[in-house]
């Protein structure tokens, strides 16, 4: 895996996978306001998120569970001094579908935390991390 981040001005970066997909990243707000995208630690909040919510979605799918949405809100809090690590993340996954086994997301998330996802294994060295969810049935009402 490549990617390459080409300072712009001030405070702005552009990031570029080795896939070729770009995105703009900034640290904090500048005179002019704010910066024009996530600073990079939102960047690592937003993939933990990302690679989280791809393995409960793809689990699901796999199980032939008939969902139709997830969100992965996240709330972390980061340490007060330097490096500024993740000290504690939660997810709260809401999963919407039709018929949905709630026990059957709640493994899928119990698996993406505990085998699957890449991006929470690296950040649970320094960030106690918990999870919780809600199934809406969208067949219902």
């Amino acid at each position: 895996m490549k990617a390459r981040v080409k300072w712009v001005e001030d405070r702005t970066f552009v990031g570029e996978s080795g896939t070729g997909h770009k995105l703009v990243l900034g640290t904090r707000a500048t005179p002019d306001g704010p910066t024009p995208g996530p600073s990079p630690m939102e960047l690592v909040l937003i993939g933990t998120g990302g690679c989280t919510a791809f393995d409960v979605v793809h689990i699901l799918e796999k199980g032939r569970e008939a969902v139709e949405d997830c969100v992965v809100e996240l709330d972390a809090d980061r340490a007060e001094t330097d490096p500024k690590v993740f000290t504690r993340i939660h997810m709260r996954f809401v999963v919407k579908g039709r018929k949905l086994d709630p026990a059957k997301v709640e493994r899928a998330v119990a698996l993406s935390a505990e085998k699957y996802c890449s991006a929470s294994a690296m950040l649970a060295g320094t960030a106690t991390i918990t999870h919780s969810v809600e199934v809406i049935d969208t067949a219902a009402g």
